[in-house]
């Protein structure tokens, strides 16, 4: 059978069997938590408390301070110890609150009573998923609230949940397919409810037989959601190959996905959907992939936010080695750590560990002009005429080369056979560019 593809992409190692057949356990954590103000696209929240207050677990402890920003929720019960900068998986410096965990987990009043959905106005159901604090799980962190607010709720055609799941070694959404099915198909039906055109479309690469399987004998007798199984190619899961794949349509920088008629979500967003606006529950855990063949018992945890990643390293065995390299995320689009000492996010999805750092054993030479990663991006551009560009800072020749419709990959760096840093040249370029926009328009104005 022919599956819906994008042009491009690369196959690498998936790594997916280390950790694909762990349940997912539930991990409490032991040591002081740490809630960024900044863990989502937009402006930072606004904390609401102050060192010496005691918090309670689904409490708001950071308010959004714009349209687009988000609430942050503790997921303890506890005494605030401090608010002041802590790094992130990034590296970026981000304003945070402490709270010192009393491990009793005493909730705010409400925390999980059951609530109709059907029942509910969908101004309310977009109340409901912004004071929950919910944003996109996969990685980019835009506020689910603003997502799901489009000009015109009419004009939109798909809601996509994004099973794809094509990041190397992440095995997270696959386990949440398996063991919690149910509770994506209400989130889905929750989120169609908001746009009454729509059809529901659970979008899962082909490599994943028994999550296809199970959600399609979920779905059955739903009429307006269907299971659709993708190619597997490294990165189906981007949202605009998502979207192509689907339903056919090209997304580009300048456009959202409303603009072609398409919600996209990912899997644990969509559950947490549900969670908050049916069980009265906010954002205040993650689906955490511990793995790499430096861990020694590689797992799937679920997992509170602002737990310590020190943490998961000793919750699944330690390191069995040294190990060379370790990244959050996975090895396409992950960040390397220089140290364990940062709190789990929303966005959090995997802590890889690997004995050996492939990269490192290999040293950049010449451009040979081969033309392999033209042939592997997705986006169609020519990353040999922009990284030439980079060389120069020549950003005027980057836009015209259409930089800016990369969305770092990773795809040609993967496949380059002189092992040239390509994304990273386009990343720093890409923020360059975006930064000089910024500048301008603020000069305009």
């Amino acid at each position: 059978m022919s599956y819906a593809t994008f042009k491009g992409g690369v196959h690498p190692f998936d790594g997916k069997d280390m950790s694909k057949d762990k349940p997912v356990t539930e991990y409490l954590p032991k040591g002081e938590m740490v809630y960024p103000l900044s863990q989502h696209i937009g402006a930072p929240a606004k904390a609401v408390v102050a060192p010496g207050d005691e918090v309670l677990a689904g409490q708001i402890i950071g308010e959004a301070s714009g349209f687009v920003s988000a609430n942050v929720v503790s997921s303890v019960s506890g005494r605030v110890k401090a608010i002041e900068p802590r790094m992130l998986v990034t590296g970026v410096i981000s304003d945070s609150i402490i709270v010192e965990n009393d491990g009793e987990y005493k909730t705010v009043e409400g925390l999980g009573t059951p609530r109709d959905y059907t029942q509910m106005t969908k101004e309310e159901i977009r109340e409901a998923i912004k004071a929950a604090g919910i944003v996109g799980m996969g990685g980019a962190g835009f506020p689910t609230h603003v997502k799901l607010t489009p000009k015109d709720d009419g004009a939109i055609d798909y809601v996509i949940v994004n099973g794809a799941e094509c990041e190397p070694y992440l095995t997270s959404d696959y386990r949440m397919m398996l063991e919690e099915p149910e509770r994506i198909v209400t989130g889905l039906k929750v989120i169609l409810s908001l746009f009454e055109r729509a059809r529901g479309v659970i979008a899962i690469e082909e490599n994943k037989p028994e999550a296809i399987k199970r959600l399609t004998e979920v779905v059955q007798g739903e009429e307006r959601i269907e299971v659709r199984p993708l190619r597997t190619k490294y990165p189906q899961g981007a949202e605009r190959n998502l979207i192509y794949a689907v339903s056919g349509r090209k997304l580009n920088s300048k456009k959202l996905p409303a603009d072609m008629g398409c919600v996209v979500s990912n899997t644990d967003t969509v559950i947490s959907v549900g969670m908050a606006v049916c069980e009265q529950t906010p954002l205040m855990r993650r689906v955490v992939t511990v793995t790499g063949d430096a861990i020694a018992d590689p797992r799937n945890f679920s997992v509170k936010t602002g737990t310590n990643y020190a943490e998961l390293v000793e919750a699944a065995g330690g390191y069995v080695c040294e190990p060379e390299k370790v990244i959050a995320g996975g090895p396409m689009m992950g960040n390397a750590l220089t140290t364990l000492d940062v709190p789990v996010t929303k966005t959090s999805s995997a802590l890889l560990a690997l004995g050996k750092d492939a990269v490192a054993e290999f040293e950049p030479s010449a451009c040979i002009h081969c033309g392999r990663c033209v042939r592997v991006c997705p986006s169609g551009l020519v990353p040999q005429k922009m990284r030439e560009s980079c060389e120069r800072y020549d950003l005027d020749l980057f836009e015209k080369l259409y930089g800016m419709e990369c969305y770092e990959c990773g795809s040609c760096t993967y496949a380059c056979p002189a092992k040239l840093p390509l994304t990273q040249s386009f990343k720093q370029a890409r923020k360059a560019v975006a930064e000089r926009r910024r500048q301008a328009a603020q000069a305009a104005k």
